[in-house]
């Protein structure tokens, strides 16, 4: 059993919904990126996402564009990304995947030889990958190199998701799938609960893994809505403006109280 399925597997015993905090790594700060997920972890994350930066974010929206910007700015790449999951793996064993784009892992293969990015990740204390932009027709030789090292292969689903769809990620998926709440690019639009509500059982009938559910969730109060309906809440978006708007001294202590605001409250379920 993975560390990501053992994870919501304890969850499930203890009758709580998992809590998935997204960073872009390097961002606002480069040398705050392990303390950030540090305190995240210690704040009550069970899973975190961490973004690998990327010119190119095509299901991003501005927010976690400029996040990937400044990143890159920082000369912030793969090779640096798995250097912050290493020195995380220190200390903390909260889950850790990588989320971003074919581009930067098919770039880190050339360079380093074939199926390096795998095993260095798997080598650095990496649980899961989910690359945006590899459907799951086209991703049979990945995953299986993935569950050879250990690695959960996560998806996202969305609104316009067909059956045949959720089959086919249902049939690849481990670890979680990511439900997209919304149609559109993260940060965009209003959650709809009760759309929500109405999909997660519709994945349910095709997904055998646990469905987090993010785009939109910015509080408590949202987190809580969507934590009733789902096996857990995905923040991103909101969490890196609140991170941008603060010193390199208090950025840790900020990401830390906001996980410990949304944990208090879905542990209310």
């Amino acid at each position: 059993m993975s560390r990501i399925a053992a994870t919501f597997a304890a969850l499930k015993a203890d009758q709580r919904k998992a809590l998935i905090p997204y960073i872009c790594a390097g961002d606002p700060f480069p040398d705050a990126t392990v303390e950030i997920m540090k305190a995240l972890a210690d704040g009550g994350a069970d899973v975190i996402e961490l973004g690998v930066p990327f010119s190119d974010p095509m299901a991003d929206g501005p927010v976690i564009q400029k996040a990937a910007e400044r990143a890159l700015s920082h000369g912030i790449g793969l090779t640096q990304v798995l250097d912050y999951v290493r020195a995380f793996r220190q200390t903390h064993a909260t889950p850790v995947v990588l989320m971003g784009y074919a581009n930067p892992v098919e770039r880190y293969d050339q360079k380093h030889g074939a199926d390096a990015f795998v095993q260095h990740a798997a080598d650095a204390g990496v649980d899961g990958v989910l690359i945006v932009d590899y459907p799951p027709e086209e991703c049979g030789a990945f995953a299986a190199k993935l569950a050879t090292h250990g690695l959960d292969l996560i998806f996202l689903l969305a609104p316009t998701s067909t059956g045949a769809r959720m089959k086919q990620v249902g049939e690849i998926a481990t670890g979680y799938v990511y439900y997209v709440s919304l149609k559109g690019v993260t940060g965009a639009g209003n959650l709809d609960t009760d759309a929500v509500a109405a999909a997660v059982p519709r994945i349910r009938q095709h997904v055998k893994v646990p469905v987090g559910v993010g785009f939109g969730i910015r509080d408590a109060q949202t987190a809580q809505a969507v934590g009733r309906v789902s096996d857990g809440v995905v923040i991103g978006s909101r969490l890196i403006q609140i991170l941008e708007a603060q010193t390199r001294d208090n950025a840790a202590s900020a990401a830390g109280q906001f996980m410990i605001e949304i944990r208090t409250a879905l542990d209310k379920l």
